[in-house]
């Protein structure tokens, strides 16, 4: 989702909270100087402007409603990376004498549109007055999802702005060199442009917000499920374990051994057992998720979507150290309640335990 908007979203405070009577109405004026301004700051890697829009695109038989993209072609595919499929043709390019756009695949099938192709855009510009505009098709790309390929187009801000008629732009994207320095860069623009609305990435990030949730409820509720068996299992094998040797612990009462000596023993016994098998499955667990990070895997596609999406796996260190400090007192815990009767039990009867 970073990727996509950017870790910070600068726009007019009407941008995020209300729709626009005519394109660019909550626009912004001065997105040059702002952008240059912004760039000045070490801490900030690129500025990425955006223009979104909407309108009619025809290949003169047949008009389909596409919603729009305008981009600074150049960086925005080398500071977002891979987040489109190319099926044919390019990406656009700065330079190029000529209008250029691309199509999502399913709205080029619907056109019947190939790249090279001549195409007309008719879109309603900032004073209410219809424009159109030929342009070339440069590229066929798909981004996964079938009902944004049905209608999303890419073109370089220098021709959306001609098709509209105005310099502004919608929204600025910020990418910063980390992502820790999100929240204060946040502050630190909101303060410096009091006029503008400063969003952070997952203020955008409503489906990301919506999935992470959902999973988090999920795993959430899987992993009370499997604290519960294990907490069972664990105090039931200690429990066996001390119990069994009843007749031991007998033993060495009559030898002289104080309860509370046996009970530190079988509790030092079970922390130590604990300690180790926490130890083995943490990594087990470890080379599984390292395994996973060098072996690509895919996941199948969500609802909604047509490709699937990498599984990466994050190994956190604080989540493997929790863990094993909870096996460990688990283990201790559950060895001293279980100790506790049978070292206190009268020696005569731990002898004839059986």
């Amino acid at each position: 989702a970073a990727r996509d908007t950017g870790h910070l979203v600068l726009g007019q405070p009407a941008q995020f909270t209300q729709d626009e009577e005519t394109p660019l109405q909550h626009g912004i004026d001065n997105a040059t100087e702002l952008r240059q301004q912004l760039l000045a700051d070490p801490n900030v890697r690129s500025v990425l402007p955006k223009i979104e829009f909407s309108g009619l695109i025809s290949n003169g038989d047949k008009s389909v409603v596409m919603v729009g993209l305008g981009v600074e072609p150049d960086s925005e595919f080398a500071i977002k990376g891979p987040f489109m499929t190319v099926k044919a043709g390019q990406v656009l390019a700065s330079g190029s004498t000529e209008p250029e756009v691309m199509l999502g695949d399913v709205l080029a099938r619907n056109l019947k549109a190939q790249p090279d192709s001549s195409l007309t855009l008719l879109a309603s510009t900032t004073d209410g007055a219809l424009n159109a505009m030929d342009v070339r098709v440069k590229g066929i790309f798909s981004i996964g999802i079938p009902e944004i390929d049905k209608r999303l187009i890419y073109a370089d801000i220098a021709t959306t702005q001609r098709l509209l008629n105005t310099q502004k732009v919608s929204t600025l994207g910020v990418y910063l060199n980390r992502m820790a320095q999100t929240q204060p860069m946040q502050a630190q623009f909101a303060k410096a442009h009091p006029s503008l609305t400063v969003q952070t990435w997952e203020d955008q990030a409503l489906f990301y917000k919506a999935v992470r949730n959902l999973y988090n409820r999920i795993f959430g509720a899987l992993g009370m499920i499997i604290a519960v068996i294990v907490v069972f299992v664990v105090t039931n094998a200690m429990s066996m374990a001390i119990i069994e040797r009843t007749r031991e612990i007998g033993t060495l009462r009559a030898l002289g051994t104080l309860p509370g000596q046996m009970l530190r023993t079988l509790s030092l016994e079970g922390m130590v057992l604990g300690g180790v098998g926490a130890l083995v499955g943490a990594l087990i667990a470890l080379a599984g998720s390292a395994f996973l990070l060098v072996v690509p895997i895919d996941m199948p596609p969500p609802p909604g979507r047509s490709v699937g999406y990498p599984l990466n796996v994050t190994v956190d260190p604080m989540m493997f150290l929790v863990t094993i400090l909870t096996m460990v007192l688990l283990t201790m815990a559950a060895s001293a309640w279980v100790a506790r009767k049978t070292v206190n039990m009268a020696v005569v009867d731990a002898l004839a335990h059986t």
